[in-house]
């Protein structure tokens, strides 16, 4: 029975030993690098060919950004936007 003024003495669970698992190794991600002059050239005139045939301001910007990351992964323009149009 508890009595006001005094403190019971908690019983610890015993500590384990813990066994430190490797941490797992995660597959190795693409590295998503710069673009290049020439990919950049190739986007720009990508860009404008679809500017000439009505895309509009926020499709065209949606375009350009799915279109960027694919050939940072190491696609051509001709692939991206394929992949983009599925």
């Amino acid at each position: 029975m508890a009595v006001y003024g005094e403190k019971e003495s908690k019983k610890e669970a015993p500590k384990k030993e813990s066994k430190k698992e490797a941490p797992k190794k995660e597959a190795p991600k693409k590295s998503m690098g710069k673009m290049s002059e020439k990919q950049k050239a190739d986007l720009k005139k990508h860009m404008e060919r679809m500017h000439s045939d009505g895309m509009g301001k926020a499709e065209m910007k949606s375009h350009r950004m799915k279109l960027m990351v694919r050939v940072r992964k190491g696609m051509t323009i001709q692939q991206a936007h394929d992949d983009v149009s599925k």
